[in-house]
């Protein structure tokens, strides 16, 4: 007759807890507490796992963990049995109260947050078959860098990809993957410039930048948004700027291109000027009319711009992925800030993501997308001039994740922004994007993010506070 220790707990088939680690806790229990004495022998696997209704690798695995925190040891050619504890004795876990088990929430988003990609729509389960079988076929490449400049099939699809839809021509070895573009852009400028130097910045633009160039003990050197796109810098003085960042294709947070002229004046600054341009291409994808517009980087001869793009807004904001484009010239300055500072760009997600291009995946869930937002914005254009009226001077370029509605240069948007979020909206005062003390004033209003049920209520709340900024009531111009 066997002397093993007999074992009595049940499996509970409803339990989120894995059934291997019900047998666990079950017998590290009984063994924490005594039931099981010093040297008694657990069942053997397989009775176990027919007493049980679970598979033997099941019972197996459970034993190797007992085994892995000293709980039992596993002798050769004999029972696994239980360890001397000596005095130590693990006070037994309260079973938690049962609590209704629902599906997780979607983090809120309020409406008209700007570059906000919906999640509701991502292709969760066709990216989960590319990390599955990345994980299972190579998984080395989940951890293991294989370039400093990142993930080589990665790279060779992001050729392919800016090439297909920018017209920007590049060889792997010049494309670096980043943590999104905000890191991109800090790698460009740490390379690039050193304390003192000036960099040419659009004004209006992100005022991540803006704070980012300053706590580097850099200054910024305004370059005003026009009509054309922005304005030149001095190719000459004291004022020259050894780089300038730009958003060609989409200005943000104007929105609309810059025309074809100043982009060819800008090339040839830089090569007079002896200075580089970054193009911060961060929603090129999204254009609604026409055909999309060439980068500034496909015309570029002299290799004067650097190149930058991110998965954040097609993909999501949290995978943290972009690239740079890198001038041949300047691979190796790149390589040795790397070096210096580090990278930040995780290498796990980015053999995935190569797969989940070679497999079509990626431009299926775009075209996807693009339809989708298009409808988007057509509708809240629609909501903002039903509501509205006149009052609604909305400036679309028909393309982008947000557009800027304007409003006359005595309208207080800041106080607008603070009185719309004050009422469960996320609203950006346009006037915070600049830096001059002359700013334009509007709303930037993004509508990606959000279904058009969402975006109507959104209007039902934003437009009478609109309303009351534009039209205030007697008494309050009186007090005014």
């Amino acid at each position: 007759m066997d002397d093993h220790t007999s074992v009595v707990f049940s499996i509970d088939r409803t339990s989120q807890m894995p059934v291997f680690q019900q047998v666990y806790e079950g017998l590290r229990e009984r063994i924490a507490t005594g039931s099981f004495v010093s040297g008694s022998r657990l069942p053997p696997t397989r009775s176990l796992a027919v007493e049980l209704g679970v598979s033997r690798s099941t019972i197996v695995t459970a034993y190797e963990q007992l085994v892995a925190e000293g709980y039992v040891e596993g002798r050769q050619g004999s029972a696994y049995a239980v360890c001397d504890m000596g005095e130590v004795e693990l006070a037994a876990k309260p079973k938690p109260a049962a609590t209704p088990i629902s599906a997780p929430k979607r983090p809120g988003r309020k409406p008209f947050s700007p570059g906000v990609p919906d999640m509701r729509h991502f292709p969760y389960r066709q990216w989960a078959r590319c990390v599955a079988r990345v994980a299972r076929n190579e998984p080395e490449s989940l951890i293991t860098p294989g370039d400093l400049f990142g993930d080589l099939r990665l790279r060779q699809a992001i050729c392919e990809h800016i090439f297909q839809w920018r017209g920007v021509r590049a060889n792997p070895e010049q494309v670096l993957i980043t943590a999104g573009s905000g890191d991109a852009l800090e790698i460009c400028i740490r390379a690039l410039a050193k304390p003192g130097d000036r960099v040419g910045l659009e004004d209006p633009g992100y005022p991540q930048i803006r704070n980012f160039v300053s706590s580097l003990g850099m200054r910024s050197l305004w370059l005003n948004v026009g009509q054309e796109g922005a304005e030149l810098p001095p190719s000459s003085g004291t004022k020259l700027p050894c780089l300038v960042v730009l958003t060609p294709t989409q200005q943000y947070p104007l929105g609309g291109a810059m025309t074809p002229a100043r982009r060819r004046e800008f090339l040839s600054w830089a090569e007079r000027a002896d200075a580089w341009l970054i193009e911060d291409d961060y929603d090129s994808e999204f254009r609604y009319a026409g055909r999309p517009i060439p980068a500034l980087a496909s015309f570029d001869r002299n290799e004067r711009t650097i190149y930058t793009g991110s998965f954040s807004k097609i993909f999501s904001n949290n995978l943290r992925l972009g690239y740079l484009v890198i001038p041949d010239a300047l691979t190796q300055i790149f390589a040795d800030t790397l070096r210096r500072f580090g990278g930040k760009a995780s290498i796990m997600p980015q053999r995935a993501l190569a797969t989940f291009f070679e497999d079509g995946e990626f431009y299926r869930h775009l075209r996807r997308v693009r339809r989708i937002y298009a409808e988007r914005r057509r509708v809240l254009i629609d909501l903002l001039k039903s509501e509205l009226g006149g009052d609604a001077q909305i400036e679309d370029p028909q393309a982008g994740m947000q557009f800027v509605l304007s409003f006359p240069d005595g309208c207080d948007d800041v106080g607008l922004s603070k009185a719309a979020n004050e009422q469960g909206l996320s609203v950006s005062a346009l006037s915070a994007y600049y830096a001059s003390d002359q700013p334009r004033k509007g709303l930037v209003l993004g509508f990606c993010g959000f279904s058009p049920e969402e975006l109507e209520e959104g209007v039902k709340t934003l437009a009478p506070i609109i309303r009351e900024c534009l039209d205030p009531p007697p008494d309050s111009r009186v007090r005014s």
